[in-house]
């Protein structure tokens, strides 16, 4: 009887969890709808909503901006890395519901091998990877985008990303959380190739660079979110194809 009482209270704990991720994602896109919302990229191509976007990708961003991808590309067919974290199921459940598939794992330990095995069923799938993950340090990159990138043959594409004067999190992320009716702002970087059968040194010299360039672009997309410019190679984020969760 014990146990049996354990299952059950196990099952609606993970019921109410489904169900507070449930909300929360359709509160996330609620709210993110409300948004000025731009990207500007240097390689459209690379954008799995563009008609021009022909090969799947790996898609880089710091920890602390993981709640806008989720809403930006719903029903994309993505796949999210969600960290093995108990404390993660939230965020899985969520991409879920967002048409997004997941694959649970980190750039640092898991993720490669759960990735190749994912790889197999959904070869045309791009990627969406926090390489600071799951547990930092912030803004830091791990190798193991790199050799994932290298492994799969498939281009690492850095991205940017912005919201004006958000709210931010006491967690080691500093994760952000944007304001009612804000600016966000997104910078698409280029694609970057990484061959194959590179050594310690080579894959820390793409690693090193990645990383520069995600500070660079992250930069650029705060900066843009601050002042409000406009730029003459802007698109909207949140295209009105996106897939309804209705």
């Amino acid at each position: 009887m014990g146990e049996f009482a354990r299952d059950m209270k196990k099952q609606i704990s993970t019921y109410g969890m489904r169900t507070a991720a449930y909300l929360l994602g359709r509160g996330l896109k609620a709210w993110m709808e409300t948004m000025d919302s731009r990207f500007s990229g240097y390689d459209f191509s690379a954008d799995v909503s563009s008609k021009t976007y022909s090969e799947p990708v790996l898609y880089v961003h710091w920890h602390e901006y993981l709640l806008l991808p989720a809403a930006m590309r719903r029903g994309s067919g993505m796949t999210l890395l969600v960290s093995e974290h108990r404390d993660a199921n939230w965020l899985g459940w969520v991409a879920e519901d967002f048409g997004f598939r997941t694959v649970r794992g980190s750039s640092t330990k898991g993720g490669i091998k759960a990735i190749l095995r994912f790889r197999k069923e959904y070869r045309d799938s791009s990627f969406v990877v926090t390489p600071d993950g799951p547990k930092g340090p912030r803004r830091v990159m791990s190798q193991g985008c790199v050799q994932l990138s290298s492994m799969l043959r498939m281009p690492i594409v850095p991205v940017g990303m912005g919201f004006h004067r958000p709210f931010r999190a006491k967690s080691w992320d500093r994760l952000a959380i944007p304001r009612l009716s804000s600016r966000v702002r997104l910078v698409l970087g280029p694609k970057i190739n990484i061959p194959r059968g590179l050594d310690d040194r080579g894959i820390e010299s793409y690693r090193s660079c990645i990383e520069n360039t995600l500070h660079v672009l992250t930069a650029d997309a705060e900066s843009w979110a601050e002042d409000g410019s406009r730029r003459i190679n802007e698109r909207a984020l949140f295209p009105a194809a996106a897939v309804s969760l209705e």
